[in-house]
């Protein structure tokens, strides 16, 4: 995979998790600039849908501009019917 040479030409997103002190589990969806390493945004929630990643990522497109690509690895978190291309 070749090094990105400017922003918003390619962002990597990945799912964490992690529990409260009460035992309750959140996931977090992290979407970083590869060239920048900013961090684009994150999306914090006890459920991520499919569709909620679709509308957290058209937001940041509409702010920034659309990537030429979206890396991610091939987990099944990422297997959904929801598009935002």
């Amino acid at each position: 995979m070749d090094a990105p040479q400017r922003v918003n030409e390619r962002w990597s997103m990945d799912f964490v998790s992690d529990q409260l002190a009460s035992g309750r589990r959140f996931r977090v969806l992290n979407v970083v600039d590869d060239f920048s390493r900013e961090m684009v945004g994150q999306l914090v929630s006890v459920s991520i849908s499919g569709q909620q990643v679709s509308r957290f990522l058209s937001q940041f497109i509409d702010e920034r501009s659309k990537p030429k690509h979206i890396g991610c690895d091939n987990g099944t978190e990422f297997t959904s019917k929801a598009s935002f291309f």
